[in-house]
């Protein structure tokens, strides 16, 4: 069995593009823990060594029971690592397809306001998805809590060029295209993925999300996908998602908390419910012409640099 300072290892929970999560366990506090270790072929890159770092200290420095905690740092064989709380409830990915329509906007909601305690300590994730939140099964319901820092940037420095980073199925075209900077709003455009796919079992645009269906020019970019057969939603869910994948971050919720509380707010009885009149594609574009054309050009100028970015992170995972 392999060790990594005290802690034993057991089993590996995943590996990324540059880092691998071990289930483990700690012989002197006599509990299970999770560690997250540099991969070997980074270990002497000092900018991601200290990218790495970075995301052990922010997720100490969050001190909330919607993120996780890191209790230890360490180095070995000249790889670092820092220890985390073990959750032991899986994650969202594990949900997708698996849970009732009130059960998929309560996880929704509650990993909207996990990530709201982010962005109250002045933190953008930047790789909202599915298997980056958590479940605790130590409460009743599950809890949601937000995992992997390892591409968050401070909210005070996220209106300047960065590099790319992030899921592209999840990634909100001004983050994806570089388009003036972006905000907690991206966060909240990767959220409405994440519930619409909780939802149906389905990503709405598919494994290259948005930003290749805006560099190709697809209609599916203009409009949110038709729900699936059989798939039907509380009046006012779908027009929620709907603003909330806006391509304009300005027409989204404001605040990953707003989304959540959007997702359980009660619908009044009696109320008549708006509803979303589908638009036809030169509709869309008369409506939306300033904005659209401008982001429309600026995608398809950044599309290369996008692609290769994309191509670049993925053969290194």
């Amino acid at each position: 069995m392999r060790k990594l300072g005290r802690y034993l290892l057991l089993d590996r929970l995943g590996a990324g593009s540059f880092a691998t999560v071990w289930k483990a366990y700690d012989p002197e506090l006599d509990t299970e823990v999770a560690v997250k270790v540099l991969a070997e072929n980074w270990a002497a890159n000092a900018d991601v060594r200290e990218r790495f770092l970075a995301e052990a200290r922010l997720l100490r420095r969050i001190a909330s029971p919607r993120v996780v905690r890191v209790h230890d740092v360490g180095v070995q064989d000249d790889r670092p690592y820092f220890v985390m709380d073990y959750v032991r409830g899986g994650t969202l990915a594990d949900r997708v397809g698996r849970c009732g329509r009130q059960e998929a906007l309560r996880l929704a909601a509650e990993a909207g306001y996990a990530v709201q305690v982010l962005h109250e300590a002045g933190v953008v994730h930047r790789d909202v998805k599915p298997s980056n939140l958590l479940l605790a099964t130590g409460s009743a319901p599950a809890a949601v809590l937000v995992a992997d820092l390892g591409s968050a940037k401070q909210l005070a420095d996220a209106s300047g060029l960065t590099v790319t980073t992030g899921t592209p199925a999840y990634m909100a075209p001004e983050q994806a295209f570089q388009t003036g900077g972006f905000d907690g709003r991206a966060d909240v455009y990767a959220l409405a993925v994440v519930a619409y796919e909780l939802l149906t079992g389905q990503k709405p645009f598919g494994p290259g999300g948005r930003a290749t269906a805006l560099m190709t020019d697809r209609p599916a970019a203009s409009t949110l996908p038709a729900l699936p057969a059989g798939q039907e939603l509380p009046p006012g869910v779908a027009l929620l998602l709907r603003t909330a994948m806006s391509v304009e971050p300005a027409d989204r919720p404001p605040t990953a908390q707003a989304f959540a509380d959007a997702l359980l707010a009660p619908v009044p009885q009696g109320e008549p419910q708006p509803q979303a009149q589908p638009q036809s594609r030169s509709q869309s574009r008369s409506q939306d012409r300033p904005g659209r054309l401008t982001l429309r050009a600026v995608c398809l100028a950044s599309g290369a640099v996008f692609t290769a970015a994309m191509l670049l992170s993925w053969l290194y995972r």
